[in-house]
């Protein structure tokens, strides 16, 4: 056996620092000089952060064009109901959390997946007879964002693939690249109401699929699904063997005239992990309270996807534990008056905005049905100056100070994406200078000069 000798240099007395060298085997291993290790600096970020891509971002932050200095900004892009201050959480929601703070029972760690008393609070909420739940169903996480990122996490691996909307929330590309994961897109239909398209959806199952990911209410496009239509995307992906991650973060933000189904009260045999949260229905996305609710009545997830995703929440630890102790009193006092008033609101916002943009030659929005959001197609033959969706954005911006958001960001060019959010007056004002701007710009296509005398 190799002997361990350690030297240490001294001229008689002992030095103030010692030299030591540790010989392995007689061989020197100086602190430093460790066998294959470069000694140059070379710090790089990783492949993990060079795969991270936000869409949005990347072509919002590319528009280098300023507003037109004699008209207010007015943003439609933001999908943030607080941003404006016309749509405050109830009083009741405010409460509950300052109570949770006062208490000083929730200045401590929670277990990762959550306080067990919130988390049964969760499943009472949700639960019902057709989708059952316990608080052993439901992870709390931090925002739905979170949710979604756990769930493509403990679903899929590097090198298999997810099934994402197009037109959809750019976040699920950005998660999954991230992370190795190949995204395939599949269609929705704006002249079926953004429907899916359900023979493409099925084309793209492979032996490496391991998500389909289906969000409905739709951020980008306000749509919401029929039970019908649910209960088409179920076959497909029982026939197909194929898990759901519905994001349903806007799970009950629908119009009056419209019915929204949760998934998983649907769903006999495809096993579904839901995501929602606090942020749009209590209209506290800041707040960055999410959850993850397991459907698994026929056990195909079993113990392991459970204990995946509860191992995946110890990474941070879990969500604010103030908000958790809040969330008793958010979910059970919260009053009807409250939904019912901001539902009425974004209905009323999105009716006039519909129909103002509709008055408009060259634009075609798609009537929205939940959510905050509404979908307008550009007739590019009709605005020939204009390449494509983003150019057309970022003159609306130059001219007449209205952000849109170019739906390229949801990988569907030539439309634009509307937030309904802001006041009523504001939204008039927006609509007339789209208005201005369209009219100033429209051109009758070749052959079409009829039409245009009408």
């Amino acid at each position: 056996m190799d002997p361990y000798v350690i030297q240490m240099s001294s001229k008689g007395n002992l030095p103030s620092i010692l030299d030591v060298h540790v010989n392995v085997g007689g061989r020197s291993s100086v602190p430093g000089k460790m066998k294959g290790r470069n000694t140059r600096w070379s710090v790089r970020p990783s492949d993990m952060a060079n795969k991270t891509f936000n869409p949005i971002r990347a072509i919002v932050d590319n528009m280098k064009v300023k507003p037109n200095p004699n008209k207010t900004m007015i943003s439609l892009s933001i999908g943030d109901p607080t941003v404006f201050g016309n749509l405050p959480t109830d009083p009741e929601v405010t409460q509950a959390m300052k109570d949770a703070l006062d208490s000083g029972k929730y200045n401590g760690y929670a277990p990762s997946i959550g306080f067990l008393s919130s988390r049964e609070e969760i499943a009472s909420y949700y639960h019902c007879p057709e989708a059952p739940l316990e608080a052993k169903d439901v992870i709390l996480t931090s925002g739905c964002s979170q949710a979604i990122e756990m769930c493509l996490a403990v679903l899929a691996n590097p090198g298999q693939n997810i099934l994402v909307p197009r037109p959809g929330f750019s976040l699920y590309r950005t998660l999954a690249e991230s992370m190795g994961i190949e995204v395939k897109l599949y269609n929705l239909l704006p002249e079926k109401s953004w429907e899916i398209d359900l023979k493409q959806l099925e084309s793209l199952i492979d032996e490496k699929t391991a998500c389909l990911i289906v969000n409905n209410p739709s951020n980008p496009c306000g749509s919401v699904f029929s039970k019908r239509h649910l209960q088409k995307i179920l076959a497909v992906a029982a026939r197909q063997c194929v898990p759901i991650l519905a994001d349903e973060i806007y799970g009950d933000m629908v119009f009056s005239d419209c019915k929204y189904e949760p998934l998983a009260t649907l769903s006999t045999d495809v096993p579904v992990l839901s995501c929602g949260g606090l942020a749009k229905r209590w209209l506290v996305p800041g707040w960055r309270m999410g959850w993850i609710l397991i459907h698994d009545r026929r056990d195909i997830f079993g113990n392991e996807i459970r204990d995946g995703l509860a191992k995946l929440s110890q990474r941070i630890l879990g969500p604010c534990t103030i908000v958790q102790g809040a969330l008793k009193s958010i979910l059970r006092r919260t009053p009807e008056e409250f939904y019912h008033n901001t539902l009425s609101f974004l209905k009323s916002s999105a009716d006039l905005c519909y129909g103002a943009l509709a008055a408009i030659p060259g634009l075609r929005p798609v009537r929205p049905s939940g959510a905050m959001y509404l979908m307008v197609g550009i007739e590019m033959e009709h605005f020939p100056e204009f390449e494509n969706d983003v150019e057309f954005t970022e003159r609306l911006v130059a001219e007449q100070s209205v952000h849109c958001l170019p739906a390229t960001c949801f990988e569907y060019p030539n439309f634009i994406r509307v937030v309904i959010t802001v006041p009523k007056v504001m939204m008039l004002e927006a609509c007339s200078r789209i208005q201005e701007f369209c009219e100033q710009h429209y051109h009758c296509a070749e052959g079409s000069q009829e039409e245009c005398d009408k």
